[in-house]
């Protein structure tokens, strides 16, 4: 986790402004920024619609072109039409954001991108939905949401798949309130964007905002917007399906330990727990006689579990110390109630119950003068045995690494 989120925001600041008339002295309601990466055949369209929306509707606003090296004559054409012109030195889509955003001076913000893909005379609509106190307004193109999708505008396989399930996984992983995590029109406050404190510097820079908002229980709405296609032609989108749809995934399951530790780690337990409730007696079930072997089985299924629901505390604790999450009232609780002298006490009763059923074990094969033992009844002891001293040897070692991790919360 902390190679892919722990790059500082600090990447997007090095950046100069080309538009010496901006009085950087005063500070407009709003902050419109375009991240630019050569798109020359669409920036103007985009600045000039943004221009004439703010001047239409008296917003008092700026514009804001992050430029992350373009060489194809965009930044004069952003000069030009007199926005503020923010070179991002960095490469990446959000590192390009970043700079854009820090440079802004609005209370509020919008972003869109520079494809001509998004019609910015809808800013009104989410500067309304800020006015009223949301931190968050997301646009949304899926009709799912109200939105809507002029036909070319976006790859089938984005349409019916890719964006739908990484919607519906953000609602159910998160409780995102949104159908369309991917929707790069938006507006936001400074204020939240600032708390949240983000990471990537990638296409991921949109997913993280839309799950830290939320973790941040930040008040999030959402916006119908229709989608328009993309007006470059010199070059194909910077999407890429599959990279990205991985890089996506990647993202929400690196922020929720529940479902990617917690969860199967508790399934992987109650299964062992089960086989050991069927074969340590002996059970016959369907026909089929479980003995030592389904032991050794569920021991695995338990030992998997634990060390799985062990990594969810691990991640978690260590995501929260180091910003990559906000703190959680379950886990303060749990630091409350675990200390690592308490881990320390029931790691070594384990253990030491582990190591009474090997002694009765090795006892067993001492009565047999060291000779053949009955295979079946000397299991149930060694398997069971075996399990649990591994178990209290990971929660002594796992209570002094808990607590370590948790050192900087205090």
């Amino acid at each position: 986790m902390a190679k892919t989120m722990t790059r500082q925001s600090t990447v997007a600041m090095k950046t100069v402004s080309r538009s010496q008339s901006v009085d950087l002295d005063s500070s407009p309601e709003l902050s419109v920024v375009i991240p630019c990466l050569d798109e020359v055949e669409t920036l103007a369209s985009c600045i000039e619609k943004a221009q004439q929306c703010l001047q239409e509707h008296n917003i008092d606003g700026e514009i804001i072109v992050a430029d992350n090296g373009s060489v194809d004559g965009s930044r004069r054409v952003a000069t030009r039409m007199g926005a503020r012109l923010i070179e991002v030195a960095h490469k990446g889509y959000g590192a390009a954001l970043m700079g854009g955003i820090e440079a802004a001076r609005g209370r509020f913000i919008i972003m869109g991108d520079a494809d001509d893909s998004y019609d910015f005379r809808e800013i009104p609509r989410f500067l309304k939905k800020l006015r009223e106190g949301f931190d968050l307004v997301q646009g949304c193109r899926l009709p799912a949401g109200g939105g809507k999708i002029i036909p070319g505008a976006m790859p089938i396989l984005h349409r019916r798949l890719g964006n739908p399930m990484f919607s519906t996984m953000g609602r159910r992983m998160f409780g995102a309130p949104v159908h369309d995590v991917y929707c790069g029109l938006r507006g936001f406050t400074k204020e939240l964007y600032q708390k949240l404190d983000q990471r990537c510097t990638g296409m991921e820079f949109a997913i993280e905002m839309i799950i830290k908002s939320v973790l941040h229980r930040a008040k999030i709405a959402e916006v119908p917007i229709t989608l328009y296609p993309d007006g470059r032609k010199a070059h194909p989108p910077h999407l890429k399906t599959f990279r990205d749809g991985w890089r996506t995934m990647r993202f929400f399951l690196l922020y929720s330990p529940r479902w990617l530790f917690l969860i199967p780690g508790a399934l992987l337990i109650l299964l062992g727990l089960v086989g050991y409730g069927l074969a340590l007696p002996g059970l016959t079930v369907f026909g089929a006689k479980l003995d030592a072997h389904t032991l050794l089985f569920s021991s695995l299924f338990v030992l998997l579990g634990y060390q799985s629901v062990v990594f969810a505390i691990f991640a978690t604790t260590f995501a929260i110390s180091q910003r990559l999450m906000p703190e959680d009232e379950q886990i303060s609780r749990f630091f409350v109630f675990v200390k690592l002298e308490r881990g320390l006490i029931l790691g070594t009763v384990i253990l030491l119950v582990g190591f009474a059923l090997l002694l009765g074990a090795i006892n067993q094969w001492r009565l047999a003068d060291f000779g053949n033992l009955e295979y079946a009844r000397t299991m149930r002891l060694v398997i069971p045995g075996a399990t649990l001293a591994a178990l209290g040897f990971q929660t002594v070692l796992s209570s002094f690494l808990i607590s370590l991790l948790g050192m900087r919360r205090k």
